[in-house]
């Protein structure tokens, strides 16, 4: 590891809005923050410019990005720390144990920002949109919270809204081209490092809003996506 990863991770463990690996905190995000606002998460948030962006448009509302990253997390935070955002924390941890820190009904909304779109067949499951991913969310999410995506990637775009359709999710907003929309809300503006970089090379950002039913289906349907994907994955 580079000296300047080694002094970020040691700087990490001095900030007070990140916490690493945090044992016993579901249910505990209140004291944490100090109120009962609303709470958001940041998933797969990287420097965590979209939990830093929100915080600063919704100052009574909470904000958490999550990534496994440390040294990524080290830039949102310290931007966070800098500005005063006492509204904006960090959890650093693996999104599929999301559901170990918090309880249930404790989040509002879920933000995924250009998140990897694991292209391959094979990693499907690793999608964090997939219905593995969805039923977790469920577990903390209150009724009709909100799961928000913003990707470059057709794919994963797509792949999105045919588990929305398969398991009878709601949509609330669809946008194939973001910025070519007539107007934006505030929330859409806010920018990414990753999103500067265009990896996918679409040249477009492709928005999604949705919430999950009061139950997901079961593996029926998860059968039924798996045949759907094998008809239009390009890689396997």
């Amino acid at each position: 590891m580079g000296q300047k990863k080694l002094i970020r991770f040691a700087e990490l463990e001095t900030f007070r809005n990140v916490l690493q690996f945090p044992k016993d905190m579901a249910g505990k995000w209140e004291p944490f923050f100090g109120n009962n606002n609303p709470l958001t998460l940041e998933l797969a948030c990287g420097k965590g410019e979209y939990a830093v962006g929100l915080g600063q448009l919704y100052p009574d509302q909470n904000f958490i990005g999550v990534d496994l990253k440390g040294n990524r997390i080290w830039v949102g935070a310290k931007k966070a720390l800098k500005n005063n955002l006492l509204n904006v924390a960090f959890l650093r941890t693996q999104i599929d144990q999301i559901a170990e820190y918090f309880g249930s009904n404790e989040v509002t909304a879920i933000w995924i920002t250009f998140p990897d779109p694991q292209l391959r067949l094979s990693k499907a499951k690793k999608r964090l949109t997939h219905p593995k991913f969805l039923r977790l969310y469920q577990e903390f999410l209150t009724p009709g919270g909100l799961i928000h995506l913003k990707t470059d990637s057709p794919d994963l775009y797509h792949f999105t809204k045919t588990v929305i359709e398969l398991y009878d999710c709601l949509i609330h907003y669809d946008s194939a081209d973001v910025y070519k929309e007539n107007t934006i809300s505030d929330e859409l503006k806010i920018k990414t490092h990753y999103e500067s970089l265009d990896i996918a090379g679409s040249n477009r950002i492709h928005y999604l809003c949705f919430s999950l039913p009061a139950q997901l289906p079961g593996k029926e349907t998860d059968i039924k996506l798996k045949e759907n994907l094998k008809q239009y994955e390009r890689f396997d």
